[in-house]
């Protein structure tokens, strides 16, 4: 079964998954949020799904940000649709940063560079690969 991660935002949220065998987190898409039950619904009608890792926003100082109230709506949508699918928070501070350089340092254009969909879909994996690094050990 696979780990689905998503990293929120109330634009667009970035998707990504592992492996069956839950061993490399892949990027899977960019949904907007008003469409993101109506996808689930369609993947998880070929795919299994063991749980969702959704990135908990937090400030510097581990207090929530502005984001947070968005998070809890989302997070709370995913439990009310997939009442069978456990859910888990993680820090997600410094993810979009990453995925920002990750890009930087993967020799895409600049166009490629600025494309905010790629980043949220990076952050995702960023996240999903954190999770699972935290699983392991």
């Amino acid at each position: 079964m696979r780990i689905m991660a998503f990293d929120y935002g109330t634009k667009r949220i970035g998707i990504a998954v592992t492996d069956p065998m839950q061993i490399i987190a892949t990027g899977l898409d960019t949904i907007h949020p008003n469409l993101i039950i109506d996808f689930l619904k369609k993947y998880m009608l070929t795919e299994q799904v063991e749980r969702f890792v959704v990135g908990e926003p937090k400030q510097m100082d581990n207090t929530p940000s502005q984001s947070a109230p968005h998070v809890k709506g989302f997070v709370n949508l995913l439990k009310r649709t997939f009442p069978e699918t456990p859910i888990e928070m993680l820090d997600e501070r410094f993810t979009s940063k990453m995925a920002t350089a990750a890009i930087m340092q993967s020799g895409f254009k600049k166009t490629d560079r600025q494309n905010k969909e790629r980043v949220d879909t990076i952050s995702a994996t960023i996240l999903l690969q954190s999770w699972m690094e935290q699983r392991r050990f």
